[in-house]
């Protein structure tokens, strides 16, 4: 980062009278952001220069000490597993970080926040050496544990991978059995986040013993740990008459310009980057609603929206408007789901549309690579080996790479071992839907026209929405708050349950990360006609959502024969 953006971001800080500041390293910038020729007449020089200056937390920690003197209380990061590099995990070792968590505090570090962690006894044999460590440097820093609550079996299974987290294998044995129960995860999630909190607070500390919750902008289970702990302090009576209505959302405090009052707020978001695009939702009560007061004006009989997006938070689809949209799943520099070095040992540096359908395939026949920039998972779905025929047609038929998408499916049991979720004794339905780049020339010329044209055989039959690179989008819908309901649920004792939908607005957020993993690719080519050519397929391509409305057994296949069609005019048209 240049310091010109530390100085404005350090400013603005004091000037709201934010005085804790976390210091850490954060990602290397992207190559792109070093080629400017200049910036406010410096030479490019001078800006490496500058950017050279903040390499490591240690240098931020110096800088602010330097500018401001004692006015900021600063902490860094420290690792109770060790830290660990993408290409190094077997290294992870916390004494090895040690002498440089010696140096940030001497250079006026104030206290440390952890990593999260499940092996409480990794935590405690990690405070416990810091303590007792020969420097003294720690035998008083406040050290501030840091807790996952656990939202879902594949958010926690992702983030432990990629932080190279351990989880206990007695946590493992619990949650095995009951991950696709998102509920029930939550339930013993939050059990297992408390009993983590207990032991820590069994330790002798001779300060205040703190917490930092990674929320993931998701509340419910953080408030239920907290209620379970008794970590939210009473709210002491206030006598009516101690109250002081003068004061309005409008008063603005002496100096302080930056202050947003409730009428300045923003009303939507505009996600820049995230790689959900499916709406998750859920219409039934939740067990975490209560003594959380989640919305105030939906009715108690309809859950708002509000009050219900994290009732199956499944990392991959999300709603736009929700506070957990677009919640991390890599820390990685880019949003590609790996970092650069990975990208080019997964997918190369492709020069041919011939080598990008070869990537497809072979990924959708489940060999190597086993994940596409388009892919947050590691893996293939189970689901895909029911609809792989379908899609190895797709792609290798008409090069339209397919990225996401789901078989049709009639009633079965939430206890399935592919296509179950939610509690036992339910039933789950799914319509199918799928998502593929394919070239603007077959979008205009076949794929469209068959959609518009199919008025007896597809009219309410079938829906899409299409992105294009410069942001133009398109729908069969005039309605652009239309809901498609893809996968829900119905459960004893419950109202049916909406797990996933598509719309327009996740899924015009999910077109620009998109087209950008496109341009990420392009940066981790070291081969320049592999960035020309990558970002010249990013310009000549649609993304496109075609979602199937008839999922009955006996009419499973429809959406597929009707997209077979429009395959098989264009290649007629073609031979």
């Amino acid at each position: 980062m240049r310091r010109r953006l530390v100085d404005e971001a350090l400013e603005e800080a004091k000037i709201l009278g934010i005085r804790n500041i976390l210091a850490l390293r954060g990602d290397p910038p992207r190559e792109d952001e070093y080629r400017l020729d200049t910036e406010n007449g410096q030479e490019e020089e001078e800006i490496m220069e500058n950017n050279e200056e903040f390499v490591w937390a240690i240098d931020l920690v110096r800088y602010i000490r330097r500018m401001y003197g004692d006015f900021f209380c600063v902490g860094v990061a420290a690792y109770p597993e060790g830290h660990a590099d993408e290409s190094h995990p077997v290294d992870q070792n916390f004494e090895q970080d040690i002498p440089f968590l010696i140096q940030k505090v001497e250079a006026g570090a104030e206290f440390l926040l952890t990593q999260f962690f499940f092996d409480v006894h990794a935590y405690t044999r990690f405070e416990r050496t810091l303590r007792e460590h020969e420097s003294g440097v720690f035998r008083n820093i406040p050290i501030i544990p840091g807790l996952l609550p656990i939202q879902n079996y594949q958010i926690l299974k992702r983030t432990t991978k990629l932080s190279h987290c351990r989880i206990p294998p007695d946590l493992l044995d619990t949650l095995d059995p009951i991950k696709a129960d998102d509920e029930h995860v939550k339930r013993k999630g939050v059990e297992a986040l408390c009993d983590i909190i207990r032991e820590i607070q069994a330790v002798k500390s001779d300060g205040p013993r703190g917490f930092h919750f990674y929320t993931l902008n998701l509340e419910k289970v953080v408030g239920s740990i907290l209620e379970n702990c008794n970590l939210i302090p009473p709210v002491p009576d206030v006598p009516e008459s101690a109250i002081d209505d003068s004061f309005t959302s409008n008063h603005i405090p002496n100096g302080i310009r930056h202050i947003r009052t409730p009428s300045d707020l923003p009303t939507g978001r505009r996600p820049s980057t995230s790689s959900n695009r499916l709406t998750t939702t859920h219409r039934s009560s939740s067990p975490f609603q209560n003594g959380v007061h989640v919305s105030s004006n939906a009715p108690i009989t309809t859950p708002s929206r509000e009050a219900t997006w994290d009732d199956y938070p499944n990392g991959r689809f999300g709603d736009a408007r929700s506070p957990a949209f677009g919640t991390p799943t890599s820390y990685s520099p880019s949003s590609l789901p790996c970092t650069p070095a990975r990208a080019r040992a997964l997918w190369g540096e492709p020069t041919s549309l011939q080598q990008i359908t070869s990537l497809f395939t072979s990924h959708l026949r489940g060999e190597a690579p086993s994940q596409l920039p388009w892919s947050d998972d590691p893996n293939l779905s189970p689901e895909t080996a029911l609809i792989r025929s379908h899609l190895l047609f797709l792609t290798t038929t008409c090069n339209w790479w397919t990225i996401a998408s789901q078989p049709a499916v009639d009633g079965l049991p939430s206890t399935h071992p592919v296509h179950g979720w939610g509690p036992a004794r339910g039933f789950v339905f799914q319509k199918p839907f799928v998502e593929f780049f394919l070239p603007l020339s077959d979008w205009n010329h076949r794929l469209r026209p068959h959609l518009q044209s199919s008025s007896s055989s597809g009219a309410g039959r079938i829906s899409y929405y299409a992105g294009h690179p410069d942001g133009a989008f398109e729908s069969s819908s005039e309605n652009a708050e239309a809901v498609h309901v893809v996968t829900w649920g119905s459960f004893l004792g419950k109202e049916i349950a909406t797990a996933t939908m598509v719309e327009e607005v996740s899924f015009r957020a999910w077109c620009e990360e998109a087209f950008g993993r496109w341009e990420e690719w392009a940066r981790c080519c070291r081969n320049a006609d592999a960035r020309a050519f990558l970002k010249k397929c990013k310009s000549e391509v649609v993304l496109v959502n075609i979602i199937g409305h008839v999922y009955r057994e006996r009419e499973r296949d429809w959406m597929w024969e009707f997209l077979k069609d429009a395959a098989g005019e264009q290649n007629g048209e073609r031979a």
